[in-house]
């Protein structure tokens, strides 16, 4: 293990990665790329489906496409490393490195959380005060809401990051992990760190727990204005609407409690493992198809798009 111990600083961390599956790097390095491929491409393309619609100019697809946004950013972070530790025998990464990555980790994560609790106000706002959504849900707010998001979630992680950055790590480097986290880090210090765990343990469950509230309550008042609704038809499209967002929420929220909302430094390193990867990977694997293949309104434009280039091109080969 590399350490420098005149004083005491570890310069490089060693990720462990999936030893056990280590024989099968090359089908999982392709199996992550296509997904990771998918990801970005998916998100791209809501983004410029809702950038070039005016028709989709609306509060709804602005939080959609802040979300794509970030989904991007959030995977650069994790997924282009993960990809090249399984094609390198020594998994290295500066401590440096280490810490900014987990920084980022948490600022991302922590602005997807507001995201999501604001898409649920919104269809909170629009399904139980449809009368006045437009009157609240001005541009001005939603804006103002999606740039609240970003700067609260630059600042949510400040406090961690500092204090880990001034622990004492003496020897050991290696993380049982696919990517750098703070509890991981934590853990490498050659001191006491109950006071440590405890601020990391409080600020996730404040940021988690306050935004799940926010988002069960905002649904809880959507299902009892649903369940109320006399048209089946009406019913059914409601439902559809908010559906797709509570998988994404129920997925994400469900993952990132299940990991940092707890007191012990993990359960196990397999689950701990399998966790992370559900919400660095599978959440954001699953956005694009959610609001990209299953909405209604994106798939319409896309396939309008995509006909009327093909035509396009058929006529011009024609004329030719």
């Amino acid at each position: 293990m590399e350490s420098v111990s005149n004083d005491s600083r570890v310069y490089k961390i060693v990720l462990q990665g999936f030893p056990a599956l280590q024989r099968f790097h090359v089908p999982l390095f392709a199996i992550l790329l296509i997904i990771y491929l998918f990801i970005i491409s998916g998100n791209a393309v809501i983004l410029l489906v809702i950038c070039r619609q005016s028709a989709l100019h609306s509060p709804m697809y602005f939080f959609i496409a802040a979300l794509s946004s970030l989904e991007i950013c959030y995977t650069a972070v994790t997924i282009p490393k993960m990809l090249a530790d399984l094609l390198n025998d020594e998994k290295t990464i500066s401590f440096h490195g280490c810490l900014v990555q987990a920084y980022f980790l948490h600022a991302l994560g922590a602005a997807e959380c507001y995201i999501l609790t604001i898409m649920a106000y919104d269809r909170y706002l629009a399904i139980c005060k449809p009368l006045r959504y437009s009157s609240i849900m001005t541009t001005g707010l939603y804006i103002n809401l999606v740039a609240a998001c970003v700067i609260g979630g630059i600042l949510s992680p400040v406090i961690e990051t500092i204090l880990i950055s001034l622990l004492p790590f003496c020897s050991s480097n290696h993380i049982e992990n696919v990517f750098c986290d703070f509890p991981p880090l934590i853990s490498l210090a050659c001191t006491d760190t109950r006071l440590y765990i405890m601020v990391e343990f409080i600020v996730s469950s404040f940021i988690i727990l306050l935004t799940s509230a926010f988002v069960l309550y905002s649904y809880v008042r959507i299902v009892y204005i649903i369940l109320r609704i006399k048209s089946k038809n009406g019913r059914q499209k409601a439902f559809s609407t908010c559906g797709a967002h509570l998988i994404v929420v129920t997925l994400f929220f469900s993952s990132i409690g299940f990991m940092y909302i707890r007191v012990t430094k993990s359960y196990s390193v397999d689950y701990d493992r399998a966790v992370g990867l559900t919400y660095v990977v599978f959440t954001p694997l699953a956005n694009p198809i959610i609001y990209g293949l299953r909405n209604q309104e994106i798939k319409r434009f896309l396939y309008k798009g995509f006909w009327s280039k093909q035509c396009f091109v058929l006529v011009s080969k024609w004329q030719w």
